[in-house]
């Protein structure tokens, strides 16, 4: 009878005396830099009226919510860019992003490329900021456009998300022009 009641006793205590204190287990595991949410192999569809606009790929993706909700994309990214038409018009790869979607924005940097299918031209640059209200790109940096007509280079552009018509800031570099009608 006494071993019965011992053990009863003992485990009544060991019962009663196991608590787990949430504020303390807070303190030890919350980091306030650490993200809010982690996502490996992220796929993104932004869509107007059920068609695709814009595809986002990324390895890795990581959300913080704090005063502004931002998404910073490591360690590779891929934007696909659609027509009217649903076709991938252009296409923008980096190694590192941020999806700001207070400001409806993107910042892309590192080894940056945006290509344009039907014209085979390439910008080539080391930060790139797409807005997604007017689906504007630009880039005050140093750019590199490379076309089979030739190469430009410039300190800053300002182009459409199709990378089919752009404006260069300073420009400079060789390239090869079609001959044009003359109008009297």
């Amino acid at each position: 009878m006494r071993s019965y009641q011992f053990f009863l006793s003992f485990f009544l205590l060991l019962f009663c005396s196991c608590e787990n204190d949430l504020e303390t287990i807070r303190k030890i595991t919350f980091n306030a830099k650490s993200p809010d949410e982690t996502t490996k192999n992220l796929k993104m569809i932004y869509s107007d009226s059920g068609y695709a606009k814009v595809e986002i790929y990324a390895a890795l993706a990581e959300t913080y919510r704090s005063k502004e909700s931002i998404t910073k994309i490591k360690d590779s990214l891929r934007v696909n860019f659609f027509s009217e038409k649903g076709e991938v018009v252009s296409t923008l790869s980096a190694r590192y992003g941020e999806i700001n979607y207070s400001k409806g924005s993107i910042l892309v940097r590192d080894s940056v490329r945006l290509y344009n299918f039907a014209k085979k031209q390439t910008l080539e640059t080391e930060a790139l900021f797409w807005n997604q209200k007017d689906s504007s790109i630009y880039s005050i940096s140093q750019v590199i456009i490379k076309s089979p007509k030739g190469i430009v280079l410039g300190d800053g552009i300002r182009t459409n998300q199709s990378f089919s018509k752009y404006v260069l800031l300073k420009p400079s570099g060789r390239v090869e022009l079609e001959k044009e009608l003359e109008i009297d």
